[in-house]
């Protein structure tokens, strides 16, 4: 992703596909938090499929249950590409 950030108005719009909540711009510790995880081969997508790729950020619902991953400057809106946060263990 570009280091602009993404726009108020647009992120208002967008809805968690699983949940239909309101999605928030993932802060720089959960993004560093997940990123070690991926590297440390620790994380799998909803289909138990092992995330490789690096995030360059990500939008997590109300109830910060699931990031959207953005890879290459697109944001990856699909639960089968969303990241369960609850295999942080926190």
């Amino acid at each position: 992703m570009d280091d602009r950030p993404i726009d108020a108005d647009q992120l208002s719009l967008l809805r968690c596909p699983r949940t239909q909540s309101a999605l928030s711009v993932a802060n720089a510790e959960l993004l560093a938090k997940l990123n070690r995880a991926i590297q440390a081969g620790k994380v799998r997508d909803p289909l138990g499929r092992l995330v490789e790729d690096r995030l360059e950020g990500g939008l997590v619902n109300a109830d910060r249950s699931v990031c959207y991953p953005i890879r290459l400057g697109t944001l990856q809106l699909l639960v089968d590409e969303s990241i369960p946060l609850s295999q942080l263990g926190d």
